[in-house]
């Protein structure tokens, strides 16, 4: 059986759009890559004192389980020399699971939906782009709804590059 997982992934150390390319190609290894977003340049949130992120949303088509995917989304994160030296610090990748087909899971180490998707632009803008009409199977509402209900703030402008 297969399932669709929706990602978000970011970077804001080193040449940012070479790691996020290599993090899509490796993406290979848990699932199929059906779609990728456009990069977007997004400005930092909760620790602002670090450099911009650059961001994409891909959509993963994979026959593991949630666990088996996240489990599989860290390995890369750990190939890719990712070290989780400081909360919400700068990375050379980050890959977070926001949906994973319409399941609801709440374990101490996964959390899906993506429990601040909902608040972040920098990660709605660019799902919005490859899925406007999945829907947040808690809050029952599509990504594009979603998206229209952010507050104006946070700066999300699509990259030049891709």
């Amino acid at each position: 059986m297969s399932n669709i997982a929706y990602l978000s992934l970011g970077s804001n150390r080193g040449d940012r759009e070479t790691h996020l390319r290599d993090a899509i190609a490796r993406l290979e290894t848990p699932g199929h890559v059906v779609s990728v977003s456009s990069f977007y340049e997004t400005e930092p949130v909760e620790f602002t004192d670090q450099a911009w992120f650059l961001n994409c949303a891909v959509a993963l088509e994979t026959a593991q389980t949630p666990k088996q995917a996240m489990a599989a989304l860290l390995n890369i994160e750990l190939q890719m020399g990712r070290q989780r030296i400081q909360k919400k610090g700068p990375r050379i990748i980050d890959i977070d699971i926001l949906l994973f087909s319409d399941k609801i899971i709440d374990l101490p180490d996964l959390t899906v939906p993506h429990p601040a998707m909902q608040h972040r632009r920098f990660v709605l803008e660019p799902l919005a782009e490859i899925a406007p009409e999945a829907r947040h199977p808690v809050l029952k509402k599509t990504i594009r709804e979603l998206v229209d209900a952010l507050p104006m703030g946070q700066t999300v402008q699509k990259s030049q590059k891709k």
